[in-house]
């Protein structure tokens, strides 16, 4: 219908002022509450070579379309510089009816050989998954689910970090606090317990570090000599060597968070096509610094170090290999590149890691693209996100002041089933009842963190999460369950839904407007797909349940006696549902047949 419109009006502009011009679909807006319409244009751009005052150009438009679309054309007026016109009601009931036989439409943005591949969660293996970790995987997901929507054939791959200083934190402080304990025989989870002694580890450093200060000792110093710190530097240097016994108790101890992490990720609804891991990948970069030094790209120091220099770029000089041969995280980061696209050749490598890492992925595009001549450098995105807050504050893994991830989905079901309770409004079995609470707790929880633009910092409110009104996952799957509802009723009163009527002049203005937000989804699932923004599809659903709930309250659907008209109202109710559960899928959100 858009380029229909668009078509006609650019043969419109040449018959009637030889202006030869392609409009794009963001010139067709939708036309403001306060106006008469459906869409706008703007045809102040087209005065000067006119020759017309504004308002004789959209007069002349506005006739000509209404002589040559009359069937998708209603009417128009002009308000200033601004062309509105309406779109007819015969259209709206077809366009519904389509949707009725056929589904809702998605056309494919790219052909579905193109390749994304988007890393997401790469969690450290020295503690449990935490809120930041959640927002991290729930953006990650949406955004694959979404490209997959618009038919990019999605990678979904983790990097685990499961070497470094910090997991030899975990590793000594188990050594001399544990006292062999395990996952079995402390009944926690093994990520819980492997994070329970990196927090071990952070309290008795603090203490020696104190000790040293009052022996006078600078506290920059004593942070660097305290014993507990030097062992566990001795610890990650015997790693490197391969050690046996040390990796030995490395292998024993992840394999415990791994166990711990398969939990989480299966009640978050998380899954990957592959993971990979830096104790595989953290040499992989070497090769590479090494070419970039031979071909002059890079430069040595007298000590050994390589560094590349990113001045000219607006950046400043970054440190690639330490003087002891050692890899930094942008060596690894360069290596895994690499041995991404040549795995899988994509199109795309999208990274969900915070803001924090700006600079990082900065200098990363520029190194692999202009100093190492790698053309897959270019297809880097960095997908940043803001940091999640809490109302108490920020939160610090090392202090064990973090919200954990499990603790948080389990509290989110609770405050679930306490306030469905409250409603008193069903009556289920048990494991019907406790399924229900699980879909709306964690609905809840991701709704609420995808709502809000990746790029922005939020505030993570749990209660205000779980309201079963405003923008919430709770409003949106009550709106789904309603239809659900309505629509058994139909069937049970043999009312046909998927009847075809033509009483288009039945249309209100309620119904119209459901109609348009409908036909919104397509352009709206690619506009997320492009700005890859979850939110767009998280806000767009909202919009129409809330739009819906109004259009329920103010237009009975049984008591109608036009029969049409009640069949209209079903189908019209029965495309919302559909809606609202395609893209709450999307969203990695189970919605309810009923609540």
């Amino acid at each position: 219908m858009e380029q229909l419109i668009l078509t006609t009006i650019e043969k419109i502009l040449i018959d009637l002022y030889q202006i030869d011009t392609k409009l794009d679909q963001s010139t067709l807006q939708r036309t403001k509450k306060e106006f008469e319409g459906d869409y706008t244009i703007v045809v102040f751009p087209f005065v000067k070579q006119a020759k017309r005052s504004p308002e004789q150009i959209g007069q002349e438009i506005g006739s000509l379309l209404l002589e040559r679309i009359p069937d998708l054309i209603s009417h128009f007026n002009i308000v200033k510089g601004f062309l509105n016109f309406s779109i007819t009601k015969k259209y709206w009931i077809e366009y519904l009816q389509n949707c009725i036989q056929n589904g809702i439409q998605i056309d494919n943005i790219t052909d579905s050989n193109q390749v994304t591949l988007i890393e997401f969660s790469s969690p450290n293996t020295n503690k449990p998954l935490h809120l930041g970790h959640v927002r991290n995987n729930l953006l990650g997901c949406a955004v694959a689910n979404i490209l997959d929507a618009v038919g990019k054939k999605v990678y979904r791959v983790n990097l685990v970090n499961d070497r470094g200083i910090h997991i030899c934190k975990s590793m000594l402080a188990w050594q001399k606090y544990g006292n062999g304990e395990t996952p079995e025989s402390s009944e926690m989870k093994g990520d819980h317990l492997v994070g329970k002694y990196y927090v071990e580890f952070d309290k008795h450093l603090k203490e020696e570090i104190k000790t040293l200060q009052d022996q006078g000792v600078d506290e920059e110093i004593a942070k660097k000599s305290a014993p507990l710190m030097l062992e566990a530097q001795e610890i990650l240097r015997k790693w490197e060597n391969n050690d046996p016994k040390v990796r030995e108790l490395w292998e024993k101890m992840n394999h415990w968070v791994y166990e711990g992490f398969e939990k989480t990720y299966s009640r978050m609804g998380i899954h990957f096509d592959k993971t990979y891991y830096e104790s595989n990948t953290y040499l992989s970069g070497k090769a590479l610094v090494e070419e970039g030094l031979s071909n002059g790209q890079l430069y040595q120091k007298e000590d050994g170090s390589v560094w590349v220099n990113l001045t000219d770029e607006g950046l400043d000089e970054k440190l690639l290999l330490r003087s002891d041969g050692t890899s930094v995280y942008m060596t690894q980061d360069l290596g895994t590149a690499e041995l991404r696209y040549n795995e899988f050749h994509p199109e795309e490598m999208i990274y969900v890691v915070g803001n924090e890492q700006n600079y990082h992925f900065d200098v990363l595009k520029l190194v692999l693209s202009k100093k190492l001549n790698k053309p897959f450098g270019n297809s880097i995105y960095h997908l940043s996100y803001g940091m999640v807050e809490l109302p108490e504050g920020k939160m610090k893994s090392r202090e064990g002041t973090v919200v954990d991830a499990d603790d948080l989905m389990e509290s989110m079901y609770l405050e679930a089933k306490s306030s469905t309770e409250e409603l008193g409004k069903f009556n289920f079995e048990e494991e019907e009842a406790n399924r229900l609470y699980e879909m709306i707790g964690i609905g809840a929880l991701k709704y609420f963190i995808l709502k809000v633009d990746p790029k922005k910092n939020m505030l993570f409110n749990p209660a205000e999460s779980i309201d079963f009104n405003g923008n919430t996952g709770p409003f949106i799957q009550y709106t789904h369950a309603r239809i659900k509802s309505m629509l058994r009723k139909s069937v049970e009163n043999n009312i046909e839904t998927n009847t075809l009527t033509n009483a288009y002049d039945l249309l209100n203005n309620n119904e119209i407007e459901i109609i348009k937000i409908i036909k919104e989804y397509p352009a709206v699932l690619q506009n997320a797909a492009s700005n890859h923004s979850p939110a767009l599809v998280a806000n767009y659903i909202f919009e129409l349940a809330k739009e819906f709930n109004r259009f329920y309250q103010e237009n009975p659907i049984f008591k109608e006696e036009n029969e049409s008209l009640r069949i209209i109202r079903l189908q019209l109710s029965q495309v919302c549902a559909e809606i609202i559960q395609k893209g709450m899928i999307l969203l990695g959100i189970e919605v309810p047949e009923r609540m």
